[in-house]
């Protein structure tokens, strides 16, 4: 549904986006991270028509950004972090208003403006001023905006900058819901535990180049390694100087817990949980310790090797 070859930006010898390869299908949600500057926005902006490529191409629904601008433009649907709402249309009226600019017909853009408001929680307010609303219900009102052409893609520029935590979590509910196999969706965020819930894959983008790419399991066993898993004990038991059956590793412990790394835990968890009940010991649980989205990235930072999905799969 959405596919870039090379695509590149350059304004006046400055490169912001250079190179850049993505593949997103479906019934997929990609993060694209990384820094301010990175040229995640300048990304969403030729992907959307709005800017032209200096090199590369970009394919969406099917389209080509330069060849098939106004084909482009009507597959998409765009949500800025400044969605420019006008504060002194009821809710109502701004739909409509967008919906004759996307040239749909009256009794379409009145069904389709009911529908939305309504699956937004919004149709209670729909005659009420948007400059009256929360900064969540704003949020809102500017996705259902970029839903009423039912775009097969959608391109989400930080939807929860600058919210309250309320606001945020309404917003990321909503974007859960539009999830579907007819649709793909990038989101741009600085917002990375927001990524690690909503993303299906991660690209991780800095001076305008991907320096990391794959799904959240792909990235974690490449930049953080095997899986790691933790063992209790009961408080009564010390495993202090306990060591595991031969060919385990014990990266961490303390008085009644440890934890290994381990690259088949099918195999080698039920290893473990033998070699301690053969000891007389009594288990309280075992399970992989979290590897946040945070770690991946500050890793990918810290050191920005090129991490593609080849590279993911080879290394």
């Amino acid at each position: 549904m959405i596919v870039t070859e090379d695509l590149s930006k350059h304004f006046e010898g400055f490169v912001a986006v250079d190179g850049v390869n993505l593949q997103v299908n479906s019934g997929e949600v990609l993060a694209l991270l990384g820094p301010n500057g990175s040229g995640k926005t300048t990304t969403v902006r030729m992907l959307s028509s709005v800017l032209r490529p200096s090199s590369g191409r970009a394919r969406i629904a099917g389209y080509d950004v330069v060849e098939n601008p106004d084909e482009v433009r009507a597959s998409v649907g765009v949500l800025t972090e400044h969605h420019g709402l006008y504060g002194r249309m009821p809710a109502k009226e701004y739909l409509d208003f967008f919906g004759q600019l996307y040239g749909l017909d009256l009794t379409t853009r009145e069904k389709r403006a009911d529908q939305l408001l309504k699956e937004f929680g919004l149709e209670p307010y729909k005659n009420r001023r948007v400059g009256k609303f929360s900064k969540g219900m704003q949020q809102k009102l500017a996705l259902a905006r970029t839903l009423l052409h039912q775009p097969p893609v959608l391109l989400l520029d930080e939807p929860t900058s600058a919210m309250d935590p309320e606001s945020s979590s309404l917003v990321r509910e909503a974007i859960q819901e539009l999830r579907s196999a007819d649709r793909a969706i990038i989101l741009c965020t600085h917002n990375l535990p927001e990524a690690e819930k909503l993303a299906d894959k991660i690209a991780i983008i800095r001076y305008g180049t991907i320096i990391a790419q794959g799904t959240p399991d792909e990235l974690r066993q490449r930049l953080l390694g095997a899986a790691v898993f933790e063992v209790r004990v009961g408080s009564d038991q010390i495993l202090s100087k306990l060591d595991l059956p031969e060919g385990f590793e014990i990266e961490d412990r303390g008085e009644n817990w440890i934890r290994y790394r381990s690259e088949n835990p099918e195999i080698d968890n039920p290893k473990v949980l033998q070699y301690l009940l053969n000891l007389g010991i009594n288990v309280i649980s075992l399970q992989e310790v979290p590897r946040s989205l945070e770690q991946i990235y500050l890793q990918v930072m810290k050191d920005p090797e090129i991490i593609t999905p080849e590279a993911v799969h080879a290394g």
